[in-house]
């Protein structure tokens, strides 16, 4: 490569907006402190100017790993987004950031807080590595069991399953059943302050039944009402349901979330600016349907790997509101540690990998 003419940035007198960093930092993001995005790390590196690189000035008076949880604890937090400003985008100036008090003990019970939360951290961490190889051997199951070993002949939706239309005409279901449907979190309740003062014409979803958003089906918002009563959605949606020993809903809850479903919504739909699929477009779709006792027992399968991720995930918070809850007892000093002086202290222990 020819260097001719080339300059270096300090030769240009010019400096960079970005932070160099080492192994020994905490990483903080100055924006939006309200979504506490902190890490901390074991290699040298440079960051955003977005994000305010953090040492401890003191050895002797401080240990970093307390810090961190320090900097992640619900009151720091509280504090650091109570000093953030600006309207649209809040951040917090470094000044402000470092004026924020906290409660230092002794070194030998600081190395010992965060011993005791790095375990919980830990737990957690390899929680959510086994969660996340759970749902990729179901996601492989789905992909196999619901379309390529299906073993069945195509069959449109429209023939195993009928749109549902009835309003909710005479009061028969309050305001606290209206819901909506998200593609991450399936079906909530909906705001209220979105919901119409008459909600005579929203619509009646019955169990198992499936709702949609025409104009976000494309997103995956569209989920199966797994209560056992009847709930109601806006006017705008799709509702339909899978005709008895046709159509399983379950297997079709899981056919929902292949790629090959995705494909089909994301290649349909009517309407130029911003698709939309009806029921119309949904009912065209040519499923490769096995025999319906087939559907169940297949059903049956993904819904086990299905309960085994979300009990996973119950582990997963259950930790998460322990650690909650001792940070609370511990950064405070409600709960005292007790160090044992005669355990020598080893400097190496007070790295981890960055979170």
């Amino acid at each position: 490569m020819n260097t001719t003419g080339v300059k270096t940035a300090s030769e240009l007198e010019q400096i960079s907006g970005k932070y160099a960093f080492d192994k020994n930092a905490i990483l903080y993001s100055k924006i939006r402190p309200n979504l506490n995005k902190i890490a901390i790390v074991n290699f040298d590196g440079i960051c955003s100017a977005d994000m305010y690189p953090i040492w401890v000035r003191d050895g002797a008076a401080a240990v970093r790993d307390f810090i961190y949880y320090v900097m992640n604890s619900e009151r720091f937090v509280a504090d650091a987004t109570s000093r953030s400003f600006r309207t649209g985008l809040p951040k917090i100036n470094r000044p402000d950031l470092e004026s924020i008090e906290v409660r230092l003990p002794p070194l030998p019970e600081q190395r010992k807080i965060a011993e005791i939360l790095r375990t919980w951290d830990d737990a957690i961490e390899k929680l959510t590595a086994l969660r996340t190889a759970k749902e990729k051997r179901l996601h492989s199951l789905r992909e196999k069991l619901t379309y390529f070993d299906a073993q069945g002949e195509p069959v449109r939706l429209g023939d195993v399953s009928e749109e549902v239309t009835k309003r909710n005409g005479g009061g028969l279901l309050g305001r606290e059943m209206v819901m909506g449907v998200t593609n991450s979190r399936g079906i909530v309740p909906m705001r209220e302050q979105t919901i119409a003062e008459d909600i005579s014409r929203y619509k009646v979803v019955p169990p198992q039944a499936f709702a949609y958003n025409p104009m976000r089906i494309n997103v995956g918002s569209i989920a199966m009402n797994e209560a056992e009563e009847p709930i109601l959605v806006s006017p705008d949606y799709v509702v339909f349901a899978c005709l008895q020993g046709r159509l399983s809903p379950d297997f079709l809850d899981h056919l929902r979330n292949t790629k090959w479903w995705s494909h089909y919504i994301n290649s349909g739909g009517s309407g130029s600016v911003r698709q939309r699929t009806y029921y119309a477009d949904l009912a065209a779709m040519k499923v490769p349907l096995p025999n319906f006792e087939r559907q169940c027992r297949i059903a049956d399968v993904l819904n086990t790997g299905r309960r085994d991720v979300e009990m996973t995930t119950i582990e997963i918070d259950a930790l998460t509101r322990q650690k909650r809850g001792l940070m609370q007892k511990l950064l405070t000093g409600e709960w005292r540690v007790t160090v044992d002086p005669t355990t020598p202290f080893n400097p190496a222990e007070e790295t981890h990998d960055g979170r």
